[in-house]
C-alpha cells in the first residue's frame, strides 16, 4: 500500500502540530490544564459566561466536566441552569481576575500578532481557514 501526502500538506500539518503544542506550553506557563485552558478562553471571548454546549473542544466531555467541577470547586466558575436543562457558565468575580492573570496575557499576544498582520493577510488566513475546514468536513462524510 503507497501512502502520499503532498509536501504542503506535510509542511501544514506540522504547523498546525506545532500551534497545538505552543497552546500546550502555554497552557502549562499558566500552571492550567489544557481543558481549563479552553474553558477560560472560551468564556474569555464570551466575555464571561457561554452554555456548557459551546464549551466544544477535542477533549471528550468527561474532560471538559472534570474541568468544569474543579473550577466551580475553586470558585472560578458557577453553573447555572438556563431555559430548562440548559446550563450556562458563568465567571465568578474570582474568576475574571483570574482569567485576567492567566488567558489575557495569551489574547495580548494573539491581538500583537493579529494587528501586526495588514487587513488582507488576516482576511485571506481566516478565508483559506474556513475554506480548508469546510471542505475537510465534506470529504469527511464521504469516508
Amino acid at each position: 500500500m503507497e501512502y502520499y501526502v503532498n509536501e504542503q500538506m506535510k509542511h501544514l500539518n506540522l504547523l498546525t502540530s506545532e500551534l497545538d503544542k505552543a497552546y500546550h506550553e502555554a497552557a502549562l506557563k499558566l500552571g492550567l490544564s489544557d481543558s481549563v485552558m479552553l474553558i477560560l478562553y472560551t468564556l474569555c471571548w464570551c466575555e464571561g459566561e457561554c452554555l456548557l454546549g459551546d464549551l466544544t473542544s477535542s477533549a471528550s466531555k468527561q474532560t471538559i466536566n472534570s474541568a468544569l467541577r474543579k473550577l466551580e470547586a475553586d470558585g472560578i466558575v458557577r453553573l447555572e441552569t438556563f431555559r430548562g436543562r440548559k446550563k450556562k457558565v458563568r465567571l465568578t468575580d474570582k474568576g475574571e481576575q483570574y482569567v485576567k492573570d492567566t488567558v489575557y496575557p495569551i489574547v495580548r499576544i494573539e491581538n500583537e500578532i493579529s494587528d501586526s498582520w495588514s487587513e488582507e493577510e488576516k482576511n485571506t488566513y481566516i478565508e483559506l481557514t474556513r475554506r480548508y475546514l469546510e471542505a475537510f468536513r465534506e470529504k469527511l462524510k464521504e469516508v
